[in-house]
């Protein structure tokens, strides 16, 4: 899926070479990147001390994110809560974009941040109204609508394929962050749609393991419940996947990666 870096604009075709800022850039879902760079400018800064000086940051892997194309990049990361995972990965994502190695600080990557970043996120968490998930819609936010989950309850629906074009409309146009497992219960299973997903768009595939986070944060991520915690981000080698591996085989690959693999199955593997 790496390619030619796309641009969309809100400028006719013959007017777009004018805009060597990209004042006029958009991304494929009409958002403007000029006002995304705004957004996460004020959230990054507004978020920094909550992950490193009221808690603690420690990052690993950042040389994995060098020489990664600008679009078709898909990290699969377990869950921990709403949004102080994601505010973790956009400053990790940026301060790699102005080379940084395994730190965030300090925070000038701010002034110049990586605006080709979604993340998939279930569209009733955003919906429900207030301002900050407005926010963290316009920063990134692809919704789709979760087909086995509803308001706490599990459900069985339609696989959600508008959603699947609109990750697939991210991934064409930059780096896109999925949490496969839906949810930010621990060893949930993966679900199988990433592994179709991946088939069907073969981007380059970045598994992280996260920890910390559920201590540290409310599960939205925005209350403290104990300061001072140690926060983790490891960021792994690519995975890499045979173009006829099975489904199954996917999920047992991807679940192992991100550090789901429920502790009485890895007991029986040992």
């Amino acid at each position: 899926m790496p390619g030619q870096k796309i641009i969309y604009s809100y400028l006719p075709r013959f007017l777009r070479r004018l805009d060597f800022l990209g004042l006029f850039e958009k991304d494929p879902f009409g958002n403007s990147l000029l006002l995304k760079r705004v957004m996460i400018f004020i959230l990054g800064w507004s978020t920094y001390y909550r992950l490193t000086a009221v808690n603690r940051l420690k990052i690993e892997g950042m040389e994995h994110l060098a020489g990664l194309p600008d679009q078709g990049v898909l990290f699969l990361s377990n869950h921990q809560t709403y949004f102080a995972d994601v505010m973790s990965f956009y400053h990790i994502f940026c301060a790699a974009k102005w080379g940084y190695s395994n730190t965030v600080s300090p925070p000038f990557y701010l002034f110049s941040p990586r605006a080709r970043i979604y993340y998939v996120a279930a569209a009733e968490t955003m919906k429900e109204g207030g301002l900050l998930p407005k926010i963290f819609t316009t920063v990134g936010a692809i919704l789709v609508e979760r087909s086995w989950r509803a308001s706490g309850e599990n459900v069985k629906r339609d696989l959600d394929n508008t959603g699947q074009n609109k990750i697939a409309k991210g991934l064409g146009h930059g780096w896109v962050i999925s949490f496969p497992q839906g949810t930010t219960k621990p060893f949930a299973p993966v679900r199988k749609g990433t592994a179709y997903m991946i088939k069907e768009n073969n981007p380059i595939v970045v598994p992280v393991i996260i920890n910390g986070f559920r201590r540290a944060f409310d599960k939205k991520g925005l209350r403290f419940k104990k300061r001072n915690t140690q926060l983790s981000v490891r960021i792994q080698a690519p995975l890499r996947f045979e173009e006829d591996e099975p489904i199954e085989e996917m999920v047992e690959k991807i679940t192992a990666a991100i550090g789901q693999t429920p502790p009485q199955n890895l007991f029986r593997a040992l």
